[in-house]
């Protein structure tokens, strides 16, 4: 399981049901739970409604100071109909004596902060879910709204040319931790190593099938096909062909001491409408030393250390 099955992306974690006595069990426990924001009133105050409960997340109880662009407006307005974390900190009544339920993102994250700053070390596996694609990579939540940054050629070893090419904002995925500065409390993560390595993923074809790819470069002396996202093969060149494009390939031959699989297009696909779920061969845990090339590889390795802090 990964490591941060306790502190969970936000809109990952299972729905509670927030009766008082669930709430008044909250407080006392200091328990994360989660709701979705109904609305932003003049003040900046959240509005989550818990059953018969009313709960409210005050401005300054939003968002964690350290977190980047905290203090903008945007940060506490962007919440309105998305899932939220929060910690139960007081149950009251209002003038009518309804109850309601002050709550605090801030004390979720920190409370998740403080783990993560314990716990974690380069190469521990986490949940995480996509929030924001940039042309250098990635941002993830990585539990409580916490966001962790990955770049781009971290995302597979198929070289993609947008983050879009692989990942969707919302999605959930998997992550390890490349990277940790806890002066600052950022972290750096990676993906490609939780995809298996070239023989793992070169076991899944044979030579004289015919599959599916996607075209990733076109150069003059042929065309890199992406098999799987950790995995490429080279196919000779022909006209027409454009990074992205899909293709049905025939697979001449698979050499693992060269770590190179030749190709031959077969034709031009229509784009495929659900792309393929990514195949985790590392899913918990943590990693300290992967090595992608097989066995045998007349090259030099290609190997990730993950070296603790």
């Amino acid at each position: 399981m990964p490591e941060n099955n306790l502190y969970l992306p936000e809109g990952l974690r299972p729905p509670t049901a927030c009766s008082l006595s669930t709430l008044q069990d909250a407080l006392e426990s200091g328990a994360i739970l989660e709701g979705t924001v109904q609305r932003c009133d003049t003040q900046h105050t959240l509005h989550i409604p818990l059953g018969a409960v009313h709960g409210q997340i005050p401005r300054t109880e939003v968002l964690a100071p350290w977190i980047s662009g905290s203090g903008r407006d945007i940060a506490v307005l962007s919440r309105v109909g998305k899932q939220t974390c929060f910690t139960v900190t007081s149950l009251q009544s209002d003038e009518k004596g309804a109850p309601v339920a002050l709550l605090s993102r801030r004390a979720a994250q920190e409370q998740a902060m403080d783990f993560f700053l314990e716990t974690l070390q380069p190469g521990t596996v986490l949940t995480a879910r996509v929030t924001h694609l940039e042309s250098f990579g990635a941002f993830l939540d990585i539990g409580c709204g916490i966001v962790a940054m990955m770049p781009i050629e971290h995302i597979s070893v198929s070289r993609i040319a947008h983050p879009k090419d692989r990942f969707q904002v919302g999605q959930k995925i998997l992550a390890a931790v490349w990277s940790i500065d806890r002066e600052k409390r950022r972290f750096t993560m990676t993906h490609r190593e939780l995809l298996g390595t070239w023989m793992e993923n070169a076991s899944w074809f044979h030579p004289g099938e015919t599959v599916r790819g996607t075209v990733r470069s076109v150069k003059e002396y042929g065309s890199f096909i992406e098999l799987t996202p950790n995995l490429s093969g080279l196919a000779d060149a022909r006209e027409g062909l454009t990074p992205g494009d899909g293709v049905s390939v025939y697979i001449k031959s698979i050499r693992p001491e060269r770590m190179k699989i030749k190709l031959q297009v077969i034709e031009r696909l229509p784009p495929d409408p659900v792309p393929p779920p990514l195949r985790y061969q590392v899913t918990d845990g943590r990693l300290t030393r992967w090595v992608y090339s097989p066995p045998g590889y007349e090259k030099e390795p290609v190997v990730t250390d993950f070296s603790a802090p």
